[in-house]
């Protein structure tokens, strides 16, 4: 198979909280081999490569953006793996397959590790890339290696000495810039299938009654201060429901921005703005945005 190259889409409708340009063209992949022509692909576009799962974690300017949005073929089964310890199951992951088809796979076979995310939107690969995490649970706590494209050096497989990760961070070991992951290989502890499934239905519960998980959101738009809650900083600084324009953050969880419907980037980078100044003089603390902003 060979790379497919599209009209570029249009952020907006791309992205779970609804905001962006329009891009010059998408790149898509339907298997790790495909991977081999992209910097070819990216020559003849002529533009900056994007890394596009699904959409969430994102806010991009509404403008017209010189960008290629790279991105996996949904879908794949997640196939078990040789190389795991006693108690654990190893399994190698499509980067492109929906992280919320992947926690429910996992559900079933009573393999530990993914629960605390359920109700998390977008792929394995974004999620990998940006450590996804919820409830003492994330990526990284599961994360055996992943084989990554970079422009240097093509697909290869970095194992848990090339690759580093923390909270809502990760990086591979001497790559700077651009890299697509497309495939994973993940390490769950077997459990009985009926605690999995109790872990994920109170995380699930719990996410219902304080996340507008809803709503047109990109999760999350700052990172929680060392021993602090941002969600609680924004709240005493008055943050909690306000607007401008189509957005705000929410009244049900500050931390979360939302697009009521005709929301802009503009709007949402002076509320972002606006935030952390307040928290910052009141407080003393510099929020960290844990939402990646494309422009």
């Amino acid at each position: 198979m060979a790379l497919d190259i599209l009209d570029g889409p249009l952020l907006a409708r791309r992205t779970t909280l609804g905001l962006g340009g329009k891009t010059l063209a998408e790149i898509r992949a339907a298997s790790v081999a495909d991977l081999d022509g992209l910097s070819d692909a990216l020559a003849r576009v002529g533009a900056r490569p994007l890394a596009l799962g699904g959409g969430s974690n994102i806010l991009a300017a509404d403008r017209e953006l010189d960008l290629a949005v790279v991105s996996l073929a949904r879908g794949g089964d997640p196939e078990r793996a040789p190389g795991a310890a006693a108690g654990r199951v190893r399994v190698a992951v499509w980067g492109g397959l929906p992280l919320g088809r992947l926690e429910v796979w996992c559900r079933r076979r009573g393999l530990a590790g993914l629960s605390g995310m359920v109700g998390i939107p977008g792929t394995v690969g974004g999620a990998v890339a940006g450590n996804a995490g919820s409830y003492g649970r994330d990526m990284a706590g599961v994360l055996a290696g992943v084989w990554a494209w970079t422009p240097d050096a093509g697909v290869e497989f970095f194992g848990p000495d090339r690759f580093t990760a923390g909270y809502r961070r990760f990086s591979l070991v001497g790559v700077a810039g651009f890299f697509m992951i497309a495939r994973v290989l993940l390490d769950f502890e077997s459990a009985a299938e009926a605690a999995v499934r109790e872990e994920a239905g109170l995380a699930l519960k719990k996410k219902k009654a304080a996340q507008p998980i809803a709503a047109a959101t990109a999760g999350c738009v700052f990172k929680n201060p060392e021993g602090q809650s941002a969600g609680r900083l924004l709240d005493l600084a008055g943050f909690r429901g306000r607007g401008l324009g189509g957005m705000e953050f929410s009244a049900m969880h500050a931390n979360f921005l939302v697009n009521r419907g005709g929301g802009t980037s503009q709007a949402a980078f002076e509320l972002i703005d606006a935030a952390r100044e307040a928290v910052s003089s009141r407080f003393g603390h510099e929020l960290e945005l844990e939402v990646r902003v494309v422009s």
